[in-house]
Parts: C-alpha cells; structure tokens; sequence
C-alpha cells in the first residue's frame, strides 16, 4: 500500500473522509499529536486500528467529533458541570467520559460503559471531521509504547506503506495529548494529565480531582497504563545535572554518542556535553518534548533525561509523559 501525506491538496478532506467510511485508517492532525483514526461505529475499522499500532486491548480510544456533531445520541446524559466545561474549552485539547449510550463499536471502550469524547481544534481535524460526519475513533498515530507523533513524516515513519493517507497540518502546537476528564460523577477527575489543567477546571467546574489507578484495575482512559512515549534508544534518568554528566562520560568513554535532555534552566551546568533543550516554560516543554524524543532515538547511543525541576499548570502533563518516557510508570 502506497501512503500518501497531502498537505494543502484540493479534495483531500473529501478523500479522507471516503476512507473513513469504506473502512480504512487514516492519520490527521490535531493541536495536540496526530491521530489514527477509523469510523467509531465500524467493528471490524476500530479493530484494524489496534492492529496497527499493536495496542492493547484493554486500552480504550477516543472518539473525535466536530464541533457542530450531537454528541447526545452517543452519551447518555451529562452532570451540569459538563455543559459548562464544554464551554469553555472545546473546541481544544480536552477529552470528557460520559456514560455511553452503546451506540458506537463495543471495541472503542474496551468493555467499559463510557465514552471518551474530544473536538480538536485544529481547523485541519474539523474539516476532516465534517466531510465524515461521523465519529472517529482515534489514539495517537504511532506504534504502540513508541515517541507519539508530532508531525506527518513521524507518522510515515511508523506506518509507511500500511494507512493509504496522511492529512498533513504541520508540526502540532501543543505537543502532548488532551487532558482526559472524567464527567460521570458529582466531581470531574481528570484521568490523564495535559493542556488543560485542574486549575482551569476547577476555576470552571467549581472542583476537580485527580484519578489514581489501582492495581490491576481496567484502564479508564489511554496513557493510565502501559510504558509510553518510549524513544528507540537505550535512556537512563538522572536526578541532577552532576549525576546526568557522569552518565553522560561513561557513554563516551565506552565510544558511544550520548545526549542529554534537560529544561533550558540546567545547560549552563552541562558544559561540554551535548544537549537537547526542552524549553524554559510548560507550554514550551509540552511542544517540544515529542519532536526531541524522536530527534535522539536517530542519533544518540544513549539518552539521558534531567526531568524538570519546574511544577504547576500543564507541568503535570509534562512531567507524567517524560517520566513514562523514560520507563518510570507513573
């Protein structure tokens, strides 16, 4: 199979959208990373989307919609706080859970009886969303447990010659995937950390908890379980620029091109050594993080992480996605 990546093409949301609906998967752009995305209401199109990436299956999808698509006939009812987020923040990098009315393939929710619901923002993911019209049932366009994809061509490096189609919409400006919100009891609770954060709920919301996962409880929303965000190459984590710098030595002194990852606040400590700047603030971290993840897994023998002293706002997306990247299931 041929993949094609269409940039600025006449026709193309009309040829993806054709896609969607005989079936196949199709990776697109949204604010945050790219999607692979199947109709949610086709079985055997959702399961084809597991396949590919070799996703668990026990790790349930999102469905993406556009903003003017009546999510009513997929949830069952919402608390009075949803309406209010929706708001607020949607179209944008946030996913809600509600009870689901079944209607989509019982694949989507893994068995459970929610559904995860977003609206990108992204003017390339709504159009595409409107020319189907339907839901879209999309992870992140990677393999799974690898660097989640922040531009078309990370796509096609991962699924080359298996999706016929990739809507390019540029480098994704918010870097890390949609906070997911729990919207099914009297409180929201988030289930995953990104964008949007629990101070900007609670500041809507009135209150918002964070989720803890159990021990070998079902997982309620992608990224709660499993290593991800993971580069192909060797990584160590250090605690400290000094630790980060004995690492560092050690690799070169055994022939090998080590590089280090750290916040914009550590390089003056990390003279002599090789190092991929993550950026001074959250936002800047979560846009960058991704591309530098992949950017190491093609040069460097050993990558070695400083994670982020910084704390607060969409720091928590952050650092849960750089300790996870770096092996530690948080």
């Amino acid at each position: 199979m041929e993949t094609k990546i269409l940039g600025r093409t006449r026709g193309r949301f009309a040829t993806a959208a054709a896609y969607i609906k005989a079936g196949e998967v199709v990776a697109f752009h949204t604010e945050t990373v790219y999607g692979l995305g199947a109709n949610a209401f086709d079985d055997e199109a959702v399961l084809k989307v597991f396949a590919l990436k070799g996703r668990p299956a026990d790790n349930p999808l999102i469905v993406h919609v556009h903003r003017d698509y009546d999510i009513t006939q997929l949830i069952d009812g919402e608390p009075h706080y949803a309406a209010a987020l929706r708001a607020a923040f949607l179209p944008g990098p946030l996913t809600m859970v509600y009870p689901s009315t079944g209607k989509v393939s019982k694949y989507v929710s893994c068995g459970l009886n929610t559904l995860a619901i977003r609206v990108p923002s992204s003017p390339v993911a709504q159009a595409f969303l409107r020319a189907s019209d339907l839901p879209v049932a999309a992870p992140s366009a990677n393999l799974s447990k690898h660097v989640s994809p922040v531009t078309a061509q990370h796509v096609y490096d991962d699924f080359q010659g298996k999706i016929p189609l990739i809507l390019d919409g540029g480098a994704c400006t918010g870097g890390i995937e949609s906070t997911v919100l729990d919207c099914t009891g009297k409180v929201p609770q988030i289930l995953r950390e990104g964008l949007v954060t629990r101070e900007m709920i609670s500041a809507v919301a009135g209150d918002c908890g964070v989720y803890k996962r159990q021990t070998g409880e079902k997982p309620k929303s992608p990224g709660m379980a499993y290593k991800h965000y993971a580069p192909r190459c060797p990584t160590a984590l250090a605690n400290s620029a000094e630790e980060a710098l004995r690492i560092y030595r050690n690799e070169e002194m055994g022939c090998g091109k080590p590089l280090i990852l750290c916040e914009s606040a550590l390089i003056p400590a990390l003279e002599g050594a090789e190092v991929l700047d993550l950026g001074a603030t959250g936002e800047e971290m979560a846009r960058r993080l991704y591309a530098l993840l992949r950017r190491a897994e093609d040069s460097a023998t050993l990558l070695i992480g400083i994670e982020p002293k910084a704390r607060g706002g969409v720091m928590a997306g952050v650092c849960n996605r750089f300790k996870k990247a770096f092996g530690e299931q948080t």
